[in-house]
């Protein structure tokens, strides 16, 4: 039975003791009244959370096809401000959260450069974030090391200012909202097969450092009967710890290099680049990758109702000849993250409430 915490657990629990817990006890600590307060780590959803977001953000788009609809929507938060503190390259995540930002009247600033900020001076990234919150009322960062979002959002439930944080990237090890919109994304592709459930879903590339992966492979195990495939060459192949994750879960999955039998098979393509920002010694310019991409030829071998995604950006492994075939779906999956996203920003401060009974009196 899940804790239901109405106040702010982290203030009940030092760094310390944090820090030894398991993934799945941590996501307790982010979660307040069965919603998101802070949205750090994909093992904090559970599927009663995924299936009222994806709902929520559906609400959204269609309130905000009409002027009347956007204005409602843009009044929704017009007394809050958010902080996108970005230490990481970004085009789609930072533009998508600053879009969602912009629908449901944050007012956004930003930080995308820590050389233009005091960090440059010798100020510590913690003394920066909580500088951040005493300007603004939501955190949203992307920062290189591991685990730091979580580090923030202690520290920051230990003063007297406490903020949430949503995680838009963390190191190699997880990039939550990149998860909830490729859900999103595969719920919508499949809303009339029944949903995501029963799915068999191949990930394909860089799945050692792939966050993304790392964070969608979690997600699925809370949609029943779905097979996972993970195709790479053994240098870049899943790690042991989400392997262990999925066995755990009793989620059935297989480990392939061979990309041209499992095309057939499945229902999604989920296909990555490498990532060579995280290389130590330049390993991958040396490894050839390229029977791991996909191409036009390849969409004869291709069910005529499955996806292709991507997290994006690309570099070889989609051939661009394949983006004006349906079933590639990574530049809807772009502007699914921005409603999705301006759904959990809503549900963060509770305001998602307005938004039902504004859909309802839409629609009655």
């Amino acid at each position: 039975m899940a804790i239901m915490y109405k106040e702010n657990p982290l203030k009940s629990v030092s760094w310390e003791d944090f820090q030894k817990l398991d993934l799945s006890a941590k996501g307790a600590y982010f979660v307040r009244e069965q919603k998101p307060y802070h949205a750090l780590i994909a093992q904090q959803f559970t599927r009663p959370m995924l299936d009222r977001l994806c709902e929520l953000a559906t609400r959204i788009r269609r309130i905000a096809k009409t002027r009347g609809g956007t204005l409602f929507l843009q009044d929704l938060l017009s007394e809050k401000r958010a902080m996108l503190y970005f230490a990481q390259p970004s085009t789609r995540t930072f533009l998508s959260f600053y879009a969602a930002c912009q629908i449901v009247g944050l007012l956004p600033a930003e930080v995308r450069d820590t050389s233009t900020s005091s960090e440059l001076k010798g100020e510590s990234p913690e003394d920066s974030v909580r500088t951040f919150s005493s300007y603004f009322d939501l955190i949203i960062m992307r920062h290189p090391v591991g685990g730091f979002a979580e580090r923030i959002a202690w520290l920051l439930s230990n003063t007297d200012r406490p903020v949430p944080v949503i995680n838009a990237g963390s190191g190699k090890d997880q990039h939550p909202t990149q998860a909830l919109l490729d859900v999103y994304t595969l719920q919508r592709s499949f809303e009339r097969r029944g949903g995501i459930e029963g799915k068999k879903i191949a990930f394909v590339g860089d799945l050692a450092r792939g966050r993304t992966v790392r964070s969608l492979a979690w997600l699925l195990t809370l949609y029943p009967g779905v097979k996972q495939y993970f195709v790479a060459p053994d240098s870049l192949q899943i790690g042991p710890d989400i392997l262990q994750f999925l066995d755990h879960a009793g989620m059935p999955y297989e480990i392939s290099q061979d990309f041209e039998r499992v095309i057939p098979e499945v229902d999604a393509i989920y296909m990555t680049r490498i990532q060579d920002e995280w290389d130590t010694a330049h390993e991958s310019q040396v490894l050839d990758t390229s029977h791991f991409h996909f191409t036009k030829a390849h969409l004869t071998k291709l069910k005529s109702d499955a996806v292709i995604m991507h997290p994006l950006p690309r570099r070889k492994e989609i051939e661009a000849a394949v983006d004006s075939d349906p079933r590639a779906v990574y530049w809807r999956q772009v502007r699914n993250g921005m409603w999705i996203r301006a759904a959990l920003i809503l549900t963060v401060f509770q305001r998602d409430p307005e938004v039902d009974r504004y859909y309802q009196d839409l629609t009655s």
